[in-house]
Order: structure tokens, then C-alpha cells, then sequence
């Protein structure tokens, strides 16, 4: 299988990450595989695709806090993203199969990197029950195949399928920060339940390090041919993400 790889250099906005991301599902819908991880320049807050955020979040206190905001094209809840690797991997139908077989194997590669680090990762085992889908921090909860150290949620992740193709794509934690989107939450929310790998390994812990185990790790796992070359959203897609109304949109 051929795989298309691409290491943003520099961090990028909420938007222009977003729409780079719907690249690789367009990108996917004709057939190509591919892995991108990036970092965002300013931090944002972002919610997921269906999450009624204009009723769960204090929008006046986030501009008072002067927070950038953005709405993925994903589901799940909000995740604050500064200090981290995020991942992006979207791939054809016969890839991966279901989109619960997807999330699997794509936590398992990135538990694999994060043990060539040092880091105990391991996959967390499905609730007793249910959860629902309570406002508050992606990383308060874990509903089942989430990365987990020590009983702390470490990468969060949320996914979509159009046309067949899947997107998956997540935050890895550096540092933690999450407790930030509890104090924009409308109601009270607990406490994140996240961890972070400069507290799991007790030292500071680069972008490029944990950068350089994945692509090696889904190397390792996935074989095929991998070449290298950035992604271009289109401007329709730049703007729709950069939009107030596609994020406030509920």
C-alpha cells in the first residue's frame, strides 16, 4: 500500500489545520493513503463536528481569554490544543475496514511509538457502561481503545467517514493543558483525566522525538511504500473552517 507522509515544519492555525486535514479525506476518497502530523500555531480550542458548543461553552469568556477557536470535521468533544503532537491519518475503505477496526489499529501504532520512548502506553478496555456524551475535555473520559498510561487518558482522538474514507486524527500530549476547557465550560465539568508525556516520562519531551518514533512505528506496523510531500487544502475549505458560523454553528 502506498502512503503519503507529511511533517508539518512549523505550527499552523485552527482553520488551516482543519482544512488540511479534509485534504487527506479528499485525498483518501481517490485512493491514497496518508499520515500527517503538525502542530498548531497560535494554541486553539477545538469542539467536535455535532457538539452543541454555543450552548455548552461561554463564548465571552473564551474571547476574554482571547482563544482561538475552531470546529473539526470530526466528532467527540473539546480538546485544547497547544502543547502536542497531533495526528492526522485518513485512509480508502479497504485500509482498515470499520471505523472501530481503524481505531484500534491506529492506537496501536501509537502506543508501539510511545513505548519506543519509554512511555508505558497501553489500550484502554471498554467501559461497563455507557457514558453518553457529557460537555467538558475530550480527555475526561474513556469509552474503549483509548491510550492510556498509568489510568490516564494520553492521546485523544475522533474520526469521520465520508464516501467510504475514513479520517482519524488526535492529540498527543506533551504538556498538559486541558483543564482550560473546563473553565469555559458552561456547567461544571471534572477534571480532565488526561496525562501528558513530560509527567509520564518526568522530562520535556520534543515534537520531533515522538514525531520520529511514529513514523517509524507505522512503517514497522503497515509496510508499503511511503513518500513524502506537503498537502494543499483548497480556499473554499480554508475559509469554511475560519468561519464563526461553522463553528458556532450549534
Amino acid at each position: 500500500m502506498p502512503w503519503r507522509l507529511a511533517v508539518d515544519p512549523v505550527g499552523r492555525s485552527g482553520p488551516e489545520n482543519m482544512a488540511i486535514d479534509w485534504a487527506l479525506l479528499r485525498l483518501a476518497q481517490k485512493g491514497s493513503a496518508a499520515l500527517r502530523l503538525y502542530r498548531w500555531q497560535p494554541p486553539c480550542l477545538s469542539f467536535g463536528r455535532n457538539e452543541p458548543a454555543s450552548a455548552r461553552y461561554d463564548r465571552s469568556e473564551i474571547a476574554r481569554l482571547g482563544l482561538g477557536t475552531v470546529r473539526r470535521p470530526t466528532g467527540g468533544r473539546a480538546v485544547w490544543h497547544e502543547h502536542e503532537v497531533t495526528y492526522a491519518l485518513a485512509a480508502p475503505p479497504h485500509v482498515f475496514g470499520s471505523l472501530e477496526n481503524a481505531y484500534i489499529s491506529i492506537h496501536e501504532m501509537l502506543a508501539g511509538a510511545l513505548k519506543r520512548i519509554g512511555a508505558p502506553a497501553v489500550l484502554a478496555a471498554p467501559p461497563a457502561t455507557r457514558l453518553g456524551f457529557p460537555a467538558g475535555p475530550c480527555f475526561a473520559s474513556s469509552v474503549g481503545g483509548e491510550i492510556m498510561v498509568r489510568g490516564r487518558k494520553l492521546v485523544g482522538s475522533a474520526q469521520v467517514r465520508e464516501r467510504g474514507a475514513l479520517l482519524q486524527h488526535g492529540s498527543l500530549l506533551l504538556e498538559d493543558g486541558q483543564d482550560l476547557v473546563a473553565r469555559v465550560t458552561r456547567r461544571a465539568a471534572g477534571p480532565s483525566g488526561a496525562t501528558a508525556l513530560r509527567e509520564v516520562l518526568g522530562r520535556a519531551v520534543h515534537f520531533e522525538e515522538v514525531a520520529d518514533a511514529i513514523v517509524a512505528e507505522a512503517r514497522a506496523a503497515w509496510g508499503g511504500t511511503w513518500s513524502t510531500g506537503t498537502i494543499v487544502p483548497t480556499a473554499d475549505d480554508l475559509a469554511r473552517f475560519a468561519d464563526a458560523s461553522w463553528t458556532w454553528r450549534r
